[in-house]
């Protein structure tokens, strides 16, 4: 396993070790004495899947309390994946960072609790795993909006996103409720 910091220090983007033959492959999508030797600290509670169309974009979302910490990666098709810092006491506030993930590369993202997340999918059809380091909690969950300019979130060009209605009616930065 192979884990580097991002543009953002604090996102960590993780390549497995995948052992591969002729019968398929195998690897590790957690562990938690191998994650925290690298400093990946994480007490996972949930876990998440969805499966969307070409087109549908989700998020960004975060919650104001109990925010959420993620582990996310694409089991089938592929995504294009922003997390955004928004820790007002972050060198990076406010700054984002971008990716492909894909079931092809199996490469993951960890995403501490403080960022606002979400992705497009980029192929006809993807499947999405995430697990959370707290529990889903609809009152406190917000919604960043997507397209913000003040983001510079270069989202693919050829993607004519498909949003649901909280997705739309996201909040721009500079009157979004921030973590500390």
């Amino acid at each position: 396993m192979r884990i580097e910091p991002t543009a953002i220090p604090d996102l960590l983007l993780i390549e497995p070790a995948v052992f591969e033959d002729a019968r398929g492959f195998f690897y590790e999508s957690w562990n938690r004495r191998a994650f925290g030797d690298a400093g990946i600290d994480a007490d996972f509670v949930q876990d998440n899947h969805s499966r969307s169309r070409r087109g549908v974009l989700r998020g960004l979302h975060y919650q104001v309390e109990h925010a959420q910490g993620k582990l996310v990666r694409v089991i089938a098709g592929e995504v294009f994946d922003v997390a955004v810092d928004l820790r007002r006491s972050s060198p990076t506030f406010g700054r984002h960072v971008a990716m492909n993930l894909s079931a092809g590369d199996r490469r993951m993202l960890f995403i501490p609790p403080g960022f606002a997340h979400g992705f497009v999918v980029v192929s006809d059809v993807a499947e999405f795993l995430y697990k959370t380091t707290d529990y889903w909690y609809p009152a406190h969950e917000r919604t960043l909006l997507w397209n913000d300019p003040a983001l510079a979130i270069a989202w693919p060009a050829a993607i004519e996103p498909v949003l649901a209605v909280k997705d739309r009616a996201g909040v721009p930065l500079a009157g979004a409720e921030l973590y500390p």
